[in-house]
């Protein structure tokens, strides 16, 4: 059976599906062509991340396509529920990335604290001791209240690092029974911390000092984060969004910005996608990357190994 990794796979994930007898193509095929290219390729299996769009139209055009995989945790650029109502199996990989965009969020936390992101855009060619001057007002994590907006894997991999690093951890999620966390502190030393979360959103975004999001994409594309909540916020709070684009009415962002009610922003993920506003970019409190929080090699791994074991569970070795 052929595999097309569309948006990649890690080498260990190839290694795992070709010792099992599948033909792994790493090419990457633009989204116009890749209905024709998996039928004259006769692909079984199709992987994705978050660039490559699997909808209706590919799913009924592509009769040989027996799965399709995300390799990631939300799985809205394909159409799940069709494909599955259309006898396609889907899959995703919810826990291989949980550390990596955890560790993502915290430095994000760390850089819009300290002004990282823009004292670093800065110093080649500034004035020294001007910059000290405007970056010398950075606040501590320690202490402070940390709002976790969305508490599944990620949230809590988030919550296991504040926690170690001195932050109150508020969750808020729908589901609202306690959560045990096992937190790896380092020297083989760990600690058991519950956290019940709250589904009370309003009451977590008034009283929090940061906020981190991660939740999907609301289904008619509304944000969660707007103008009637920044306006509840404490002045001077910080976000990070490391979910999806959306989530936060980018419009509302700036105007919370330019107003100081917000201190700064780091975002990860963007509305348009692979082309975010330039004054999103521009702004010096915000902190951008452009949607790395899996992108580590660790986390790939995990991704491509997990992928290849349950596709081999599915169909078997050939």
């Amino acid at each position: 059976m052929k595999v097309l990794a569309n948006d990649g796979i890690s080498q260990a994930g190839i290694s795992a599906l070709e010792n099992a007898g599948y033909t792994v193509l790493t090419d990457k095929i633009e989204q116009d062509q890749l209905i024709e290219e998996i039928n004259t390729q006769d692909i079984g299996v199709l992987l994705v991340r978050s660039a490559t769009t699997v909808r209706k139209d590919m799913i009924d055009a592509c009769p040989g396509l027996k799965l399709i995989g995300r390799g990631g945790v939300g799985m809205d650029n394909i159409d799940v529920q069709y494909a599955r109502d259309n006898g396609r199996t889907v899959i995703n990989t919810p826990a291989a990335s949980s550390q990596s965009v955890a560790e993502l969020v915290m430095g994000h936390m760390l850089a819009v604290s300290r002004s990282l992101h823009d004292s670093y855009k800065n110093m080649e060619g500034g004035d020294f001791k001007s910059l000290k001057k405007k970056y010398g007002k950075g606040v501590e994590l320690r202490g402070k209240k940390l709002a976790i907006v969305g508490f599944g894997r990620i949230g809590q991999s988030l919550a296991s690092y504040a926690i170690g690093c001195g932050m109150d951890v508020t969750a808020v999620d729908l589901y609202t029974e306690p959560r045990s966390l096992d937190i790896k502190l380092g020297n083989g030393l760990s600690v058991n911390a519950e956290i019940t979360p709250t589904n009370d959103m309003n009451a977590a975004l008034t009283e929090a000092d940061y906020i981190s999001l991660h939740i999907p994409k609301q289904a008619d594309g509304s944000a969660v984060i707007g103008e009637k909540e920044f306006a509840m916020m404490k002045d001077g709070v910080r976000l990070v969004n490391a979910a999806r684009g959306g989530v936060i009415d980018e419009d509302a962002l700036i105007q919370a910005l330019n107003s100081g009610k917000v201190a700064g922003v780091a975002l990860d993920v963007f509305e348009n996608e692979p082309n975010p506003r330039v004054d999103l970019l521009a702004h010096e409190k915000i902190a951008c990357t452009p949607h790395i929080g899996a992108a580590t090699g660790e986390a790939q791994d995990r991704i491509g190994t997990e992928l290849a074991e349950t596709i081999i569970a599915t169909f078997g070795k050939f």
